[in-house]
């Protein structure tokens, strides 16, 4: 079993019996039972373990509660919101070690205050407010101590994920997915490199008109320790509170920075999750955690635009054609065109209709049934479907914003938004002109920047 919630287990065999435990305890088979206590016995599995097990867990969405069926989504939700935004934090006297063996100079001589009670903890590290000697207010993310070792037996884990993963994704590529997952999450251990990718997203949104990427302060940031600019602003339960027009403009500018970064970085962080987001006092968002982002090939964009374009055409035959080619399909042949279409519109029809959208329970829980439910019509054709490694961290990215704007009932026109970046349309909102006069004004020019495939 694992130890108390401050210890780390790193031992194989030991991790590896906790989080079988876990999965297997889930009842992830819709088989009725005592899905309270399954979902306590996971989350506290889990959240002592703190490495990759939650972390693999969560980014591939297979213990996501959008995927998990209506009659007992609230139970693991509920349980899973302790396991994100509550994880257990370690004492100060047990990661202070980290900041000593990383730093040349002690903590005393670096700042004028560090508070020591954690202001936030996830499943590799917690966050401390401090003060530097200039003033400025930063946020320092420290890793736990033994959490190389922890994530490397978490690995061999990965597995036991995937085997959930199949019950509920047929079509899965285990292998690829494994090691598309592996170096996702090792990458997310190396806060240098996680630093490296907040600096270009920190740099291309640097003055935008309402987002903002805090900087890095790369003078006092390693491998295991990394400090950024401190952000005051509120959460996404706060948020959530908010007159419904606030919402939808706080919607809008999730969508346009978590899709739109495809199209004007060919870089997008993979963890859309609502913990990561906060409202600062000016009206601007602020976006937060860069340990997951995924970088695309322009052909994949092309590839994707492509089939989007199909879709939105009503065009079936090259739908089939453009998912072919991006790796979707094992056997398009027998793929009927129609339903195929069909199951693309339950998906991702919320971006695909030129109408103005609410996005709301239903909506998300169409596009989850559709790619999960075995009482779905489409539960067959997603058994003929493969999921691409490369398209892993994309499909996690969408369906996590998908979840956010369902929970605020976000209405927008998405699909005229994203046809400012598929088709360089003119921009659809005021938040997209006030955008587009930002990236015209760094040298971008609003033109078609990727090729359709397969017309």
């Amino acid at each position: 079993m694992a130890r108390e919630p401050d210890k780390l287990s790193t031992g194989r065999v030991r991790r590896t019996a906790a989080v079988g435990a876990a999965v297997g305890s889930a009842g992830f088979k819709g088989a009725r039972g005592d899905h309270q206590a399954a979902a306590e016995r996971m989350v506290k599995t889990l959240g002592q373990l703190k490495g990759g097990a939650a972390k693999i867990a969560q980014l591939a969405s297979f213990i996501d509660t959008d995927f998990i069926p209506d009659e007992y989504r609230g139970v693991y939700q509920a349980e899973l919101g302790k396991l994100r935004a509550d994880a257990p934090s370690m004492p100060f006297t047990e990661v202070r070690g980290v900041l000593e063996e990383e730093w040349d100079e002690p903590v005393g001589e670096l700042f004028t205050a560090f508070d020591e009670h954690a202001t936030a903890a996830a499943s590799i590290g917690q966050v401390h407010r401090a003060v530097m000697q200039d003033g400025r207010e930063v946020a320092v993310k420290i890793q736990y101590p033994g959490m190389a070792k922890a994530l490397a037996a978490d690995m061999s884990n990965a597995k036991l994920i995937l085997r959930l993963a199949k019950a509920l994704a047929p079509g899965l590529d285990a292998k690829s997915v494994a090691e598309e997952l592996k170096e996702r999450v090792l990458e997310e251990l190396d806060y240098e490199i996680e630093a490296a990718n907040q600096r270009t997203f920190a740099r291309a949104y640097r003055g935008h008109p309402f987002i903002v990427v805090p900087d890095v302060i790369t003078a006092l940031s390693t491998e295991r320790v990394l400090v950024t600019e401190w952000i005051n602003g509120v959460g996404f339960d706060e948020i959530k509170k908010l007159p419904q027009a606030e919402k939808d403009r706080f919607g809008e500018i999730v969508f346009r920075f978590c899709f739109g970064s495809v199209y004007h970085l060919q870089h997008f962080n993979a963890d859309a999750h609502p913990g990561n987001y906060l409202l600062m006092p000016d009206g601007r968002v602020a976006f937060l955690d860069f340990g997951m982002t995924k970088r695309l090939e322009t052909e994949q964009i092309e590839l994707e635009i492509s089939a989007i374009e199909a879709a939105v055409s009503n065009d079936p035959q090259r739908v089939r054609a453009a998912l072919d080619d991006i790796g979707y399909l094992r056997d398009a042949k027998k793929i009927d065109p129609e339903k195929l279409m069909r199951h693309v519109k339950a998906v991702g029809g919320w971006y695909m209709a030129d109408e103005e959208l609410t996005i709301d329970a239903d909506t998300v829980m169409t596009a989850m049934a559709a790619m999960t439910d075995p009482r779905s019509e489409f539960y067959d054709l997603v058994r003929q479907q493969s999921l691409p490694a490369d398209e892993l961290m994309g499909q996690r990215m969408q369906t996590g914003v998908l979840a956010v704007l369902g929970q605020l009932n976000a209405t927008r026109n998405w699909m005229r938004i994203g046809q400012e970046w598929w088709l360089a349309a003119e921009p659809a909102t005021e938040l997209g002109v006030a955008e587009w006069d930002y990236f015209e004004a760094k040298g971008e020019k609003r033109v078609r920047k990727f090729a359709l495939r397969n017309t």
